[in-house]
């Protein structure tokens, strides 16, 4: 069968994209065992990252980023979950924060922390999740209020992906306590080696992802310049939030697309080689056609997330459409999984079959970038407009 090619990667991105493929191969697929062992990446990946052009690929040159587009993102993404390699978070930090500082921070800010961001210097993290506040963000219930030229950052953050390598983060907090909702939530970022009262808690053991240094972070009397709030002024984060979760929650789908039509590959090969009753797996009927539904389903997501990545490079993505993107893209790519880890049978099971590491890393995406629920409840509401 002809793999389906994307029409939104032209031939510059397929050179660019088989670099990407021979470097996370090369470079970082023999050492994500040992970082699922110990638990959160080595932290001279991130510059080596940086080294490499892997970061900020969509972020002007005059930054010190790539000078790309959301496609050059869209296809490091794609790699890094083809190549099963989820020990750090390259979307989070490049595709997120320093979007973030990009359009929203002042010059100011996006000389200061830009090029730190796209070569590896600081490790980024959005501090968004705290113990009482998932999904709802008008819930956070960490404050950052001003005193003279200084904001004091109190509260707790969970769930923090890149959390235990992170020097800038960007702090989602309460700027005005008596404001009702979102109007009083800032983003305020906070440079950890030059504050006191800042510290990490344990790297969160997880069902899978367990490279992955999610952590949670306390914040306690954190002190940080007035300046550091991002754009230069208060009460603007959640609109900030809201204009780019589309963009965030379509890395999660394109990510997902990459990893379903990983565990066919996989599997494919797997029942090609395994034989039962004297014959191959994959002369039997039923392997053949829950392979055949596999792909299938697989092909109509890519064409989907196809269309919503031409929609987010033109600027015309929009937040239902994103949604939609987000919850059926991670909820398939756990139903393909789940058949795949099937066909091959108690092996499937095993950790050191690949599928087995796809079933437990995928389970999350149903869950961060928003709740499929929550994904969902955008969509229905857009219908009742």
């Amino acid at each position: 069968m002809t793999q389906w090619q994307s029409a939104w990667i032209d031939d510059e991105l397929r050179i660019f994209q088989d670099s990407v493929r021979k470097i996370f191969e090369r470079e970082f697929v023999p050492q994500e065992e040992k970082w699922r062992k110990q638990r959160h990446p080595d932290r001279e990946v991130w510059p080596k990252l940086g080294e490499l052009g892997l970061l900020c690929a969509s972020i002007p040159s005059e930054y010190g980023g790539g000078g790309g587009t959301f496609a050059h993102e869209a296809v490091i993404c794609m790699e890094q979950a083809r190549a099963q390699v989820s020990s750090f978070s390259i979307s989070v930090h490049s595709g997120i924060v320093s979007h973030y500082i990009l359009n929203y921070g002042t010059e100011e800010q996006r000389k200061k922390w830009l090029p730190q961001l796209a070569s590896g210097q600081r490790v980024a993290a959005i501090a968004m999740s705290e113990p009482g506040a998932g999904s709802d963000l008008q819930a956070v219930r960490t404050t950052a209020l001003r005193d003279g030229d200084e904001y004091v950052i109190n509260g707790s953050k969970t769930f923090i992906t890149n959390g235990y390598h992170a020097e800038l983060i960007c702090v989602v907090a309460k700027t005005d306590t008596q404001a009702k909702g979102s109007r009083g939530i800032s983003l305020v970022m906070v440079e950890t080696e030059k504050v006191s009262g800042f510290r990490r808690g344990r790297i969160l053991e997880k069902i899978g992802q367990k490279g992955q240094d999610t952590a949670e972070l306390f914040f306690d009397d954190v002190r940080v310049p007035a300046e550091n709030v991002l754009g230069g002024a208060e009460g603007k984060g959640f609109v900030q939030l809201m204009e780019q979760l589309p963009r965030e929650r379509m890395f999660i789908a394109v990510g997902a697309v990459a990893t379903m039509q990983k565990a066919i590959d996989e599997t494919t090969a797997y029942v090609k080689d395994r034989k039962v009753f004297g014959q191959r797996l994959m002369d039997m009927q039923n392997t053949r056609f829950k392979l055949a539904e596999c792909q299938t389903q697989a092909t109509v997501a890519r064409c989907f997330v196809d269309d919503c990545v031409y929609k987010v490079i033109r600027g015309e993505l929009d937040v239902p459409t994103a949604a939609m993107a987000k919850w059926w893209t991670t909820q398939l790519n756990c139903q393909i999984i789940d058949e795949c880890l099937q066909l091959h049978g108690g092996y499937g099971y095993m950790e050191e079959y690949p599928i087995s590491r796809m079933y437990t890393d995928a389970r999350v995406g149903k869950i961060y970038g928003g709740a499929n629920e929550i994904m969902k409840e955008i969509i229905a509401r857009s219908m009742d407009q």
